[in-house]
């Protein structure tokens, strides 16, 4: 399943158009900030797909009763670019476990790349949600590639892939090559073309750049 939080109209779009905004980026903090806001509400319509119970909870006047979750689920990411999607997904589900993966592209002449997993550091994820997040979904490689790295430390019940902005080619590449059951791709908008250095257009540039600076 794929859900597009962008085809509605809702003030998701305009975090996104303040994303691409070229004039806009170049305040790095305020398009972090976006890209936080927009894994918050993300995070909230997940939160709509679980499982939840019913507690009591005791207030000055009495008691009430509240659906609260069964069990939170784990956030992963991907380094560094996905920290500021992360941390919105965090705002909102602040009692879950955390994953994170270093993962870097490895450019060859040809213009073609593969995706080198560095360091994985995980809880425990056997039979338990996971949300998976990176801001741009260009091939889908290293979204895949990531999601079978933290598979040795267990399979997920159900996991969440969260990006921002995808390609149509991204998305189909998840859906090929990952579980028919069990996975939904969560996206705020999708863009057709992906050039042959794997880098979305329109898209919204280098997202880990924008956030924290450019790398040698």
């Amino acid at each position: 399943m794929v859900i597009n939080i962008g085809t509605k109209n809702s003030v998701v779009n305009l975090f996104m158009r303040e994303l691409r905004d070229a004039s806009i980026q170049q305040d790095s903090m305020r398009f972090r900030r976006n890209m936080e806001r927009i894994g918050e509400i993300f995070a909230y319509e997940i939160s709509k797909t679980l499982d939840y119970e019913p507690k009591e909870v005791i207030t000055s006047l009495g008691t009430a009763e509240v659906s609260v979750l069964k069990n939170v689920p784990v956030l992963a990411t991907i380094l560094r670019a996905g920290l500021p999607l992360h941390q919105g997904m965090l705002n909102y589900f602040d009692n879950a476990d955390n994953a994170f993966i270093s993962a870097y592209r490895e450019h060859r002449k040809d213009d073609q790349f593969s995706i080198q997993i560095e360091y994985v550091s995980s809880p425990d994820i056997e039979n338990r949600v996971l949300i998976l997040t990176d801001p741009m979904l260009a091939t889908g490689q290293s979204m895949v590639a990531s999601y079978k790295a933290l598979k040795s430390h267990g399979k997920p019940a159900h996991t969440h892939f969260v990006s921002v902005v995808a390609s149509v080619q991204g998305v189909e590449y998840i859906k090929r090559m990952l579980p028919k059951t069990g996975t939904t791709i969560w996206i705020a908008a999708l863009d057709d073309e992906l050039t042959a250095q794997g880098y979305i257009v329109p898209g919204l540039g280098d997202a880990g750049d924008l956030a924290y600076g450019q790398k040698d």
